[in-house]
């Protein structure tokens, strides 16, 4: 499921678009297809809609299934030694290998290893997730003992383990995906992550708090920033006590980037006013109205700011797009 060869690919399928009697058929293609190894389980509601991202490095499969059994099974011929993570964002899961349960329910996660044979992991009611498959390879340098047997629980209270799913989550970035050098990085970040995750050897911790560590944090805080983008009391301090962070680590982190907090912010909400204002369906809604939307409390700040950035106001900006 990951790319060896440098190329980055990603394939998305949903199961809405298609009357239920049609669902099964197509998620059995995607296994025959080898895209996904998904068998639909009897009696129960089929859903599927996932996204499958491959990287020089890791492959990342993300979304919610339903009434699905994922499989992966080792075929004659196939040596490849691959570490399996499922991570349970929301829902429960049924994870089984050799004979062995385990239910993995919210933020918990499951580390299978191919060298513990065939494996499965079913999901009869909704469950949201994110999978990740790494060569052992790259993992093996990074930790204590990397497990070789049945499956390994990890539980939801593991730090690293939600700075990892947080961190997973802006992967799919069509700007990461298309830079060869952020698509490195973000591999790098992922497999320092789970090395955390799995208890990662001094050394490596050391290096994967300086760099994966700081990376899902830097990003977990721009995800923070852009949900909270609309209240006009937007405050630092308010991000970092949500993010448990000291305000001063926030500024570290974004002089990483050569910029600071308020310039990220400024930055954000500039970039939604241009984007609404040029947007037909908000044609008709006041300028004002929609500086206020994006968290401006000061109108005359807002021109100001806004010509700095575009060359041009925000009245001539909609026209410009208008025309």
């Amino acid at each position: 499921m990951q790319s060896t060869a440098g190329e980055t690919r990603s394939f998305s399928f949903s199961s809405s678009d298609l009357p239920p009697s049609a669902r099964g058929n197509a998620v059995r293609e995607l296994h025959e297809r080898g895209i996904v190894p998904l068998e639909p389980l009897p009696d129960c509601a089929l859903h599927a809609q996932i996204t499958k991202w491959v990287l020089p490095g890791a492959g990342i499969l993300a979304g919610t299934l339903s009434g699905l059994r994922q499989v992966a099974t080792r075929h004659a011929g196939d040596d490849s030694d691959d570490i399996f993570l499922s991570i349970n964002l929301a829902g429960s899961s049924d994870a089984s290998q050799r004979g062995r349960e385990i239910t993995i329910r919210d933020g918990d996660a499951i580390l299978v290893t191919q060298a513990g044979g065939d494996f499965a992991i079913s999901r009869p009611t909704p469950a949201h997730f994110v999978g990740l498959r790494v060569p052992r390879g790259a993992l093996a340098p990074l930790v204590t003992s990397l497990y070789d047997g049945a499956m390994r629980l990890i539980p939801s209270a593991t730090a690293p383990l939600r700075l990892l799913a947080s961190y997973v989550d802006a992967v799919g970035d069509r700007r990461v995906l298309a830079s060869p050098e952020l698509c490195r990085l973000a591999v790098a970040h992922i497999h320092d992550l789970i090395a955390l995750s799995l208890g990662a050897t001094r050394d490596a911790a050391a290096v994967a708090h300086a760099r994966g560590v700081r990376a899902a944090r830097l990003q977990a805080i721009k995800i923070d920033i852009a949900t909270n983008l609309g209240d006009c009391d937007f405050k630092l301090t308010a991000v970092a006590a949500r993010q448990q962070v000291t305000p001063r680590y926030i500024h570290k982190l974004f002089a990483t980037e050569g910029t600071t907090f308020s310039e990220f912010v400024l930055g954000r909400r500039l970039e939604q006013a241009h984007r609404l204002l040029t947007d037909p369906r908000f044609a008709k809604r006041a300028v004002s109205s929609i500086a206020f939307d994006v968290g401006f409390g000061d109108l005359s700040y807002f021109n100001r700011s806004f010509r700095r950035r575009y060359g041009a106001t925000p009245s001539e900006v909609r026209s410009s797009a208008a025309g």
